[in-house]
């Protein structure tokens, strides 16, 4: 199995170097000296009335001076409103705005010397639409056997007319280990059309810095490019680079203390349009499989939870539970990561190569998946993540099945590498109409889950073909807040489908579901019922005893009657700030008939 991946990883390189020749005239940098080309584009973000914008030039050449200026059009004049110094390696300024009105919309541009401008329009905060709308993506590549020279021009063409309230980036913007910054232009001239207008969460995975696997460990060194042992294997400037790129625009992390080697984090929150989303780094804290596991075959894969391993780290699942009870400005809540909490594929990277497992996949370490999840379902947040190749829609289980929250694995923008998921059986309580592969299953790891929707290639192998789009489940993701309604849509498409001329979700899409789906308890406890004068109330619950918090929720019912797993003492929080009423030691029943009024 080993020398037949080693067969298929060069197959992969040779095919690439292949490109890459033909692409040649297609990667150079703008061979013009103008400088009214040296903007190539720009993300930005803003959260609680900081804007934050990264412009990322092109080389800066000769004598030419290294700031630029970022500037605000105000009364149908061009207002400058900041300097910044250019930044080497990587050529990126970075602007800061506090204080900024975010009920209004603004045109902007980017201007070096009053010579180049790269303009855009910071959006107006969508929270008083009742659908908010995510485009997501992952695993993009500028080959010619990926689009040619508009490689994205469907998804452009598409999100031109669905104008996203944000847009989310995965991970494996970069798939080239050596030259990040050139592919990162690339990056930015296919899809700068709508990122100029857009908030735009980016988030690097492991070949944006130079590897094919991560397992960040805690940012120790790697000796070797595969990561297995954990560890980053490029220069720390170098991930300092792809990371300054791609994350600084985001919200200030939640602890920015660096990890090993002088690696920095940006795991944070970011609230936009009503949503709050946690942005995760599942990779940088995550434990290499070839330092914890011993060496040996494992006949049962539980054996692989071992002690050692890690997922998040304390770090991020503290983050995690102290984003569980901020609900400023939100009504609902998601988590983007990138990759998802299950080992969704069966076959790998042909269908006749079964796969035993992938620890690559978040379905391992189990017990750092189940904290995890243990936690993000406190919110009733769903999750969205990128890099299995392979779209899915998951109905997470810890104790039991459904139990925790829905993911969206996005499928590839572009896909090369090859996921299926083809179990043998249809699922336990399989819905009837609905494809064999659904339905309630363990994973690799023996993790609950349920299955609704996967996007399997038809493409069979791995060989070179004259479209790598075509048979191979490549797509994108698009997600929906419904708010009133509380519920979350996930819409998988495929590549060059018109989604306004006919065209339609790929098979087993839409899957649309309620928040409280994401934490749902079958056969459980009764809290007291909640009947609530005011709407939009936050109710928090707290163990009695130890005072972890059970769930969180923002609630647009008149009456709420919270639920809990175990019999007990409960203490009852509504409200925030500083107008939060308790309710202390409420008694936890099978059938609950206290009321309380909350004034």
């Amino acid at each position: 199995m080993k020398i037949l991946l080693k067969l298929f990883f060069i197959a992969f390189c040779l095919l690439s170097s292949s490109v890459i020749a033909q692409q040649k005239d297609v990667l150079a940098l703008p061979k013009k000296q103008d400088v009214k080309d040296r903007i190539c584009f720009a993300l930005y973000t803003v959260h609680e009335n900081t804007l934050k914008l990264t412009a990322q030039f092109y080389p800066i050449k000769n004598y030419d001076p290294f700031t630029a200026e970022l500037q605000i059009k105000k009364s149908g004049k061009w207002e400058s409103v900041q300097e910044s110094r250019i930044k080497y390696p990587g050529y990126t300024a970075h602007f800061r705005i506090e204080d900024w009105d975010d009920s209004k919309k603004y045109e902007y541009r980017v201007a070096y010397h009053n010579k180049a401008f790269y303009d855009g329009v910071i959006q107006q905060n969508p929270k008083n639409k009742d659908v908010v709308s995510m485009a997501a993506f992952s695993c993009w590549s500028i080959y010619d056997r990926h689009g040619g020279q508009e490689p994205v021009k469907d998804i452009i063409d598409n999100l031109t007319q669905l104008k996203p309230d944000v847009l989310f980036f995965a991970g494996d913007q970069v798939y080239d280990h050596s030259e990040h910054y050139k592919y990162w232009i690339k990056f930015g001239e296919a899809f700068g059309e709508i990122i100029r207008n857009t908030p735009t969460i980016c988030i690097p995975d492991d070949h944006d810095i130079g590897q094919g696997n991560l397992w960040g460990d805690g940012g120790r060194k790697s000796d070797t490019r595969d990561g297995n042992k954990g560890g980053y294997y490029m220069p720390v400037e170098y991930i300092q680079e792809v990371e300054r790129a791609q994350t600084s625009h985001l919200p200030d992390p939640y602890d920015p203390t660096p990890i090993e080697q002088g690696i920095g984090v940006y795991y944070t929150g970011y609230t936009w349009g009503g949503i709050s989303f946690a942005i995760i780094e599942d990779r940088k804290f995550k434990s290499g499989p070839k330092r914890v596991l011993p060496k040996k075959r494992f006949n049962n894969t539980l054996e692989m939870d071992v002690p050692e391993a890690t997922l998040l780290g304390e770090r991020q699942l503290d983050f995690l539970e102290d984003w569980t009870t901020d609900w400023k400005d939100a009504e609902m809540k998601a988590v983007l990561s990138q990759t998802i909490f299950a080992n969704v594929a069966t076959h790998s990277p042909t269908i006749d190569k079964k796969q035993r497992y992938s620890v690559d996949s978040n379905g391992w370490p189990q017990t750092g998946r189940n904290r995890a999840l243990s936690v993000i379902r406190k919110s009733y947040a769903c999750m969205i993540a990128g890099d299995q190749h392979l779209g899915s829609v998951v109905h997470h289980g810890i104790e039991d099945w459904n139990n925790a929250g829905y993911s969206f694995a996005v499928p590839a923008a572009a896909n090369y590498w090859m996921r299926w998921w083809k179990p043998d059986h249809p699922g336990k309580n399989h819905v009837k109409g609905m494809p064999d592969y659904t339905g309630e299953y363990e994973d690799a790891f023996h993790n609950k889950m349920t299955v609704h929707a996967v996007m399997n290639p038809s493409h069979e192998d791995n060989s070179p073909k004259e479209n790598l789009l075509h048979g191979r489940a490549a797509g994108y993701g698009i997600i929906k807040f419904n708010k009133s309604k509380r519920e979350i849509t996930y819409e998988c498409w495929e590549r060059n489908v018109d989604m306004f001329n006919g065209g339609q979700p790929f098979e087993g899409w839409p899957v649309t579901f309620k928040q409280s789906d994401n934490f749902a308890i079958k056969d459980g406890y009764q809290l007291p019922t909640l009947k609530l004068t005011k709407k939009e109330q936050v109710v928090t619950v707290y163990n009695t005893y130890t005072s972890e918090v059970i769930s969180s929720i923002r609630t647009n019912m008149n009456t709420y009657q919270p639920k809990v797993q175990l019999p007990g003492k409960y203490k009852i929080a509504v409200g925030e700030g500083e107008s939060i009423k308790y309710y202390y030691a409420k008694e936890a029943k099978k059938k609950n008939k206290e009321i309380i009024t909350v004034q």
